[in-house]
């Protein structure tokens, strides 16, 4: 028992409490704009009841966090082919029996509780990446390790787009070749890829579009081009969005004072959760929007710290891959909320409302402290 208490204490005072403190400002910054995001005085509604649901969502997730920061990141990969080979029947359930909101079938009612399986196979799929770019047994500069690599991509990336839901699986794309070149992969394969994922974009935005995307992701890639040609329909988050973000001005208009937010112009359905960041720009201003993305940049470089100082290959790209789901997420929210990207429908992590993202971010976030516990500093 002593031996145990003695280890659990060793594991306590070695997490990187940096990447603690910065997560924990991120979920408070990101209730406090739920709260804000949801408020409408008097009235009550399902809108306003995603606060507290949050809150829950939250404490599962920090729960999930502490007990994978507690084991060994390596006994995880040993089982990460069947998290993956479970994400896979959740996503193929999906599209059988799955509850359609929206348009979309994305979510799983599990015990009464809608559970999107889409988060978690993004998670499971860094797993098992990272189980076998780092195994003796790929030669991981092999274009037969970028075949491997894309083909366990291809399975979620094809039933997440099914459903349908491109900008999910879209992630998965950036994120399988962020762990390649970091395993050593062949950078003229690495070229090639990215070469061909200019190519697709450049056929995305061309009249071939309308052959292999639906309507509704034809129409938002015409109003990223242009949101003013449907102001009032397809175009209005957008708009509603950037207008939002530069009312702000240096300060903010202070808690609970965005106009474009509690008017209702920047639509409750879609401000805690897609459009959180907006909320946030034109409460706080430009200091306000500008910490909270130190506070994502400082956050990223302790997943990358832990990258560059973990025990084994597989612990490395274990941390990258988390990082690079973080990154991409940050990147494209942001991205699509100021109108730099065409709106996909991503959180924020650790700051948009939605159950199943918030539980499987902070579960990466407890695979990262489980690899920077056991880590062993590199001689330089």
């Amino acid at each position: 028992m002593k031996k145990r208490m003695q280890a659990g204490w060793r594991i306590f005072l070695a997490q990187d409490w940096l990447a603690v403190l910065l997560a924990a400002g991120l979920l408070a910054a990101g209730l406090s704009f739920i709260y804000s995001a949801s408020w409408r005085g008097e009235d009550t509604g399902i809108v306003g009841s995603w606060f507290s649901k949050q809150i829950w969502w939250a404490a599962l997730g920090a729960a999930v966090a502490l007990a994978l920061a507690a084991t060994d990141y390596r006994f995880w990969l040993r089982q990460s082919w069947w998290f993956y080979a479970g994400t896979l029947v959740l996503l193929a359930l999906v599209l059988v029996a799955g509850k359609k909101v929206y348009g979309a079938y994305r979510w799983l009612v599990i015990f009464g509780i809608p559970v999107q399986p889409s988060e978690f196979a993004k998670v499971a799929l860094v797993l098992v990446l990272a189980r076998v770019l780092s195994s003796p047994l790929v030669r991981q500069r092999s274009f037969g390790a970028v075949l491997l690599a894309l083909g366990l991509m291809a399975l979620p990336f094809g039933l997440i787009l099914e459903e349908p839901d491109l900008g999910t699986a879209m992630i998965l794309v950036p994120t399988t070749v962020f762990m390649l070149f970091a395993a050593g992969g062949g950078l003229r394969y690495l070229f090639g890829l990215a070469v061909l994922g200019l190519g697709a974009v450049a056929a995305a935005l061309s009249p071939l579009a309308r052959f292999v995307l639906d309507d509704y992701q034809r129409e938002r890639i015409a109003t990223f081009l242009d949101p003013s040609r449907d102001p009032l329909g397809s175009g209005w988050n957008a708009l509603q969005s950037a207008i939002a973000v530069g009312s702000g001005g240096l300060s903010g208009k202070g808690f609970l004072n965005g106009s474009q937010n509690v008017l209702g112009f920047l639509p409750r359905t879609v401000s805690p959760t897609d459009f959180i960041f907006p909320v946030i720009a034109e409460e706080t201003g430009f200091i306000g929007a500008s910490l909270l993305l130190l506070g994502f940049a400082a956050l990223l470089t302790c997943y990358i710290r832990t990258a560059w100082t973990a025990k084994d290959p597989a612990g490395s790209l274990l941390a990258t891959g988390i990082a690079s789901l973080l990154f991409c997420h940050v990147f494209v929210n942001i991205g699509m909320t100021i109108g730099l990207l065409p709106i996909t429908g991503l959180p924020l992590p650790l700051v948009s409302s939605g159950g199943s993202f918030m539980v499987s971010t902070l579960a990466g976030f407890g695979l990262v402290q489980s690899v920077h516990v056991r880590r062993m500093r590199r001689e330089v």
